[in-house]
């Protein structure tokens, strides 16, 4: 089995900076494509990043400029850098990675979510 834990979620004043980080465990051969997502109240889940294993990233037009994701490969982790928050970006961030956990065979897996309040 598999898991993806996410932490760095917190309460922050809005222009404030937050890390967030997953690490995945278990029965892991290799991670492809690592990602964040997004679920503010009353809103459906969102993409907000995304990272393949050669490092090349996609992300969200309204983190563009603000949020930087990061992966280590040999940690099976991934990081989101999020800088000038907004009131609006308050949501819980969840961890999505793509697992291959035997030779012929992947699926994706998902966090528990972390969340994060932008506040005055």
């Amino acid at each position: 089995q598999v898991q993806l834990v996410e932490s760095g979620g917190s309460l922050v004043q809005p222009g404030g900076s937050l890390r967030l980080t997953c690490a995945a465990s278990g029965r892991i051969l290799s991670i492809s494509t690592m990602g964040w997502y997004r679920q503010a109240p009353g809103k459906q889940r969102e993409l907000v990043a995304t990272i393949t294993s050669g490092g090349v990233t996609n992300y969200a037009d309204f983190v563009k400029g603000r949020f930087t994701i990061s992966r280590d490969n040999a940690k099976n982790s991934e990081y989101l850098q999020m800088n000038s928050l907004q009131i609006e970006d308050t949501a819980v961030y969840y961890c999505r990675a793509v697992v291959r956990t035997t030779y012929d065979f992947s699926r994706e897996y998902w966090g528990q979510g972390t969340q994060v309040t932008v506040s005055t």
